[in-house]
């Protein structure tokens, strides 16, 4: 917002610090608990970031919805409010992330393994500090708009009509907002007003509607098509970049050595005397026997 009383910079910061904290404890506590760290885990902490910063829209929506609804109303009532809006939401996403993730966990790959516990505990911190944390940030900065304080600063912001010939860059960045009026009410917000205003009427046309019913259905017989398509394994030319030398290397082993099969190895996992004659004409000979 054009509103140097009403801009939620710090808000949104501490929204990602909140993601943060829970990447934190959730990693201490497996390190703690002697849980494998490994490479893989170290991908955890965006996705984290991105259920925390979705977690965090919700709340502030949920709280500008209960201000315009209850602007006489005390901080306890508009929390309580935002609550009973915004709970459930974040509290059915993260139930089924962390099952999602813990369900994981059964998997006999001890790197996914090791991935799902991590990122599934610090799924639950992470709605541990939406609800506790970002929510008194929520209330200390409802307190700050209410005393006309600065965003950066949080010095008291004043009202001064001796200041009608300043720019409306210099009265939104100093004294609350482009009219110099820093109470006045907050409008309604652009997004809120082009769902309401246009998407929602939009789709709610029946050709419209019977529209999302034909493109749907040929997203699912498309989709059920795809699904008897699929082929179980993993092509390592994917994982290479177009201009890598790895790609012309599996092109050549796929079409001069494809029908050999894959690479036979063998171990030996027992204390083998090396200097012994006799050891070694076993092991030659064990080797001819295997080709």
């Amino acid at each position: 917002r054009v509103s140097c009383i009403r801009n939620n910079v710090w808000l949104a910061c501490c929204g990602v610090v909140s993601a943060g904290l829970a990447v934190l404890s959730s990693f201490g506590l497996m390190l703690f608990c002697g849980a494998p760290f490994v490479v893989t885990v170290a991908n955890a902490p965006f996705l984290i970031l991105g259920v925390g910063v979705d977690d965090m829209f919700i709340m502030i929506a949920s709280w500008e919805q209960s201000s315009k609804k209850k602007e006489k109303s005390n901080v306890k009532s508009l929390l309580a409010e935002t609550y009973s809006e915004a709970a459930l939401s974040v509290t059915i996403t993260t139930l089924t992330d962390v099952l999602a993730f813990f369900i994981g966990t059964w998997t006999a790959f001890p790197s996914v393994r090791a991935f799902c516990l991590y990122t599934g505990t610090a799924f639950v911190f992470c709605y541990v500090y939406t609800m506790t944390f970002f929510g008194a940030v929520l209330v200390l900065n409802h307190k700050r708009e209410q005393g006309n304080r600065h965003w950066l600063t949080c010095m008291r912001v004043g009202v001064d009509q001796d200041q009608a010939e300043n720019s409306c860059l210099y009265n939104a960045c100093c004294i609350g907002s482009c009219s110099r009026q820093s109470s006045e009410p907050e409008g309604e917000h652009p997004m809120s007003i082009f769902f309401k205003e246009y998407y929602g009427p939009f789709f709610t046309n029946k050709w419209i509607k019977l529209l999302v019913v034909l493109l749907y259905g040929a997203y699912l017989g498309g989709s059920v098509y795809g699904c008897t398509q699929i082929r179980e394994g993993i092509d390592l030319r994917n994982l290479a970049s177009d201009d890598s030398y790895v790609i012309p290397y599996y092109d050549a082993d796929e079409k001069y050595f494809s029908t050999y099969g894959p690479r036979v190895m063998v171990v030996i996992t027992e204390r083998v005397d090396y200097w012994n004659e006799t050891v070694r004409r076993g092991i030659e000979s064990c080797a001819q026997n295997l080709e």
